[in-house]
């Protein structure tokens, strides 16, 4: 069984609400600066590294493709065996 909380978990609770609260339209008008911020902190890859994925997905879509267009063959080629 948990105990209630205290009166200075919940002031501080408060007191964290309503600061938030009294930012929002500071955030609002900051929003591009915020996000330029943000994209200074995204860790963007090599371009070797970019090639090499880049080479992997398009090789792995292929092989998709193409087991997927073999097993629609067998079904279609079956089907056309049973309902001559």
């Amino acid at each position: 069984m948990t105990s209630p909380p205290s009166e200075e978990t919940t002031e501080s609770v408060k007191s964290s609400v309503e600061e938030s609260i009294k930012e929002e339209p500071a955030r609002k008008s900051g929003f591009i600066p915020s996000t330029l911020d943000e994209l200074k902190l995204v860790v963007w890859p090599s371009r070797q590294q970019l090639f090499s994925e880049s080479i992997a997905v398009i090789l792995m879509v292929t092989l998709s493709a193409a087991a997927i267009a073999a097993v629609s063959r067998f079904y279609s080629w079956g089907a056309s065996q049973v309902f001559r």
